[in-house]
C-alpha cells in the first residue's frame, strides 16, 4: 500500500499494539496481524513496513476480495492522509507546532471493522485503555467465532452484530448492565441500518446518528466518527488526555475553551487530538 511520506510506522504500530484485542490482533516490532471475516470466510492478514510503502500478506481471502480488503486497510492505516496539509494547518498552535515537527508522519488510525471499533469505544467508557482491552478480549472469547486453524495468538474473529444483539454482554463481562445494553443497542442499530457506518454528510450529522443510540454519548460518538467513519475534524472534547496535554500554568482548559481553541485546527481536529494523545501518553509513561 502506497502512502504520502513521511509515514510514522512506529507510532501507528504502537497505537495498535496498546489496543490489540486478545485473540483478534497481535503485534511485534515489525508487523501487525489480525483475524478477519470477508464474504463469510475467516482469514488472517499481516501488515509490515517497507521502504516506501506498507506490505500486506493475506491468508484465507479470495483474490476477488483483495481490492476491498486493501481499501479497508488503507483507512485503518491512514494511507491517504496528506501530512504536509495537516502540518500547515496545525503549525499555528504553539503546543501543536513542536509536536507536529517532531512527528510529521503521525497518522490517524482508522478501523478495520467499524462495528468492532464502536464496541471498543463503548467498552472504553470511563475505564483505562488496558481495562477496555481486557473487556474486549472477554467479549471475543465469549461471543467471537473461533478460527478453524488458529495461528499463534490469533484465535477468534470479532463478534458480528448478530452475535451480540441478544447477548447478555454485561453478565459475560461482569460490567455495568447499561454498558452491555449499549453494545446490544449498537448491534441492533447496525442490523437495522446497513449504512450506519457510512460517512455522514457532516460531522454534526454523524454525531446525531450515534447519540440517538441509547448508551452512546458525545465522546463515544466523536470517537466513532474519528476512527470508524474517518472524519478528520472529529474531536472528543471531554477527553481527559486532551485536556491534560493542553494543561498550562492556569490549569486545564474547559470544554468551551478547548472548542474555541480548536477552531484554528479545523478541518484536522482529529489529527490534533492524535498528536496530543501521543504527547500525553509519552509524558504519562515517563513518570
Amino acid at each position: 500500500m502506497s502512502y504520502r511520506p513521511p509515514y510514522d510506522w512506529a507510532a501507528i504500530r504502537a497505537f495498535l499494539a496498546k489496543r490489540a484485542i486478545p485473540g483478534v490482533e497481535t503485534t511485534d516490532p515489525a508487523a501487525y496481524a489480525r483475524t478477519i471475516s470477508v464474504a463469510g470466510r475467516h482469514g488472517l492478514l499481516t501488515v509490515a513496513p517497507g521502504a516506501d510503502c506498507l506490505h500486506v500478506a493475506l491468508r484465507g481471502v479470495e483474490a476477488a476480495h483483495a481490492e476491498a480488503v486493501g481499501g479497508r486497510l488503507r483507512r485503518l492505516f491512514d494511507c491517504d492522509a496528506d501530512p504536509g496539509a495537516i502540518a500547515t494547518c496545525l503549525a499555528g498552535d504553539p503546543v501543536l507546532a513542536p509536536l507536529v515537527a517532531a512527528r510529521p508522519g503521525l497518522r490517524l488510525p482508522g478501523a478495520w471493522d467499524p462495528f468492532e471499533t464502536g464496541c471498543r469505544a463503548i467498552l472504553g467508557q470511563q475505564v483505562s485503555v488496558a481495562a477496555a482491552i481486557g473487556l474486549a478480549g472477554k467479549l471475543v472469547a465469549a461471543f467471537g467465532a473461533p478460527l478453524a486453524e488458529p495461528m499463534g495468538g490469533l484465535t477468534h474473529v470479532f463478534p458480528a452484530p448478530a452475535d451480540l444483539v441478544e447477548a447478555d454482554v454485561a453478565l459475560a463481562l461482569n460490567m455495568p448492565r447499561a454498558r452491555g445494553a449499549a453494545i446490544r443497542a449498537l448491534a441492533a442499530a447496525a442490523l437495522a441500518d446497513p449504512d450506519l457506518f457510512v460517512p455522514a454528510e457532516s460531522l454534526e450529522a454523524a454525531v446525531l446518528r450515534f447519540t440517538a443510540i441509547r448508551g452512546i454519548g458525545p465522546w463515544t460518538a466523536q470517537y466513532i466518527a474519528m476512527r470508524a467513519l474517518k472524519l478528520p475534524d472529529a474531536l472528543p472534547v471531554g477527553d481527559v488526555g486532551l485536556s491534560r496535554a493542553l494543561e498550562s500554568g492556569t490549569g486545564r482548559p474547559t470544554a468551551a475553551a478547548l472548542l474555541a481553541r480548536a477552531q484554528a485546527w479545523r478541518p484536522f481536529r482529529a489529527y490534533a487530538a492524535q498528536h496530543l494523545w501521543a504527547a500525553d501518553e509519552a509524558v504519562v509513561k515517563g513518570r
